[in-house]
């Protein structure tokens, strides 16, 4: 099920807050080249392409031609991809057949109807090309340094986002198997206290759930851990499908 509106005051916020430094992406570019083996031509949807930041490392990181598909016109106003197109993971305005893998990237959580998902992907993908998900599972949520100053943050991701056994087994459904599964390690921020700088928020989706005494009491811890030196590093999931 969608966990948030990306409206506006939320697509002001993630332009600002929620772009991982590209040189703390060093783990995760070198992930995707693994499973993703790219060469010149090839053609990768960036499905829920936000304000177009991945379309954006991977045509410098690869040389792929990107086509960015994202729902949400204030994210699309704000967005700087090579192509991008208005689109709904249940109805890819794309030809079938025509792409050579896809890539989502904290959005897995967000699709309504997950089955309608993987069947329009597997309609546009041609045969045997790769979906990559990078994401955060159920069970995995305190692996983000951000959320386990925010306990409620966490068991709502627990709660309600999908495991990955689920979305494997409804990927199978359409003939996708599982290829591989890691853990990829990031460095989302100089230190606890650019987070604190830094931190909206309208920018994340377990957040702006919580209510507001929860997430007060998290900003308080927040504060208070922020003295710590040192680079903020987090791991999140890359599921691969073919």
């Amino acid at each position: 099920m969608r966990r948030m509106r990306y409206d506006e005051p939320a697509a002001v916020a993630f332009r600002a807050g929620r772009h991982v430094p590209a040189d703390g992406l060093a783990h995760w570019r070198a992930a995707v080249a693994r499973h993703l083996a790219p060469r010149p031509g090839m053609a990768l949807l960036d499905l829920g392409a936000g304000t177009g930041w991945w379309a954006q490392l991977f045509t410098a990181w690869y040389g792929v031609q990107v086509v960015a598909v994202e729902p949400s016109a204030a994210m699309r106003a704000r967005a700087r991809a090579p192509r991008l197109v208005a689109g709904r993971a249940d109805a890819l305005p794309l030809a079938a057949g025509s792409l050579d893998a896809a890539w989502l990237s904290t959005v897995v959580h967000h699709l309504a109807d997950l089955p309608a998902a993987a069947a329009e992907l597997r309609r546009v993908l041609r045969p045997g090309a790769p979906v990559l998900l990078r994401s955060v599972f159920a069970g995995r949520a305190d692996q983000i340094t951000l959320l386990r100053f925010f306990p409620e943050a966490i068991r709502l991701v627990d709660d309600t986002y999908p495991q990955a056994a689920t979305v494997r087994a409804v990927f199978a459904a359409d003939g996708f198997t599982a290829a591989a599964g890691e853990a990829v390690t990031q460095v989302s921020a100089p230190s606890l206290a650019a987070v604190l700088d830094g931190l909206d928020r309208d920018a994340h989706t377990p957040l702006r759930l919580i209510d507001d005494d929860a997430y007060a009491a998290g900003l308080t811890r927040l504060r208070t851990a922020a003295t710590a030196t040192g680079p903020v590093i987090d791991t999140m999931d890359l599921l691969v499908l073919r």
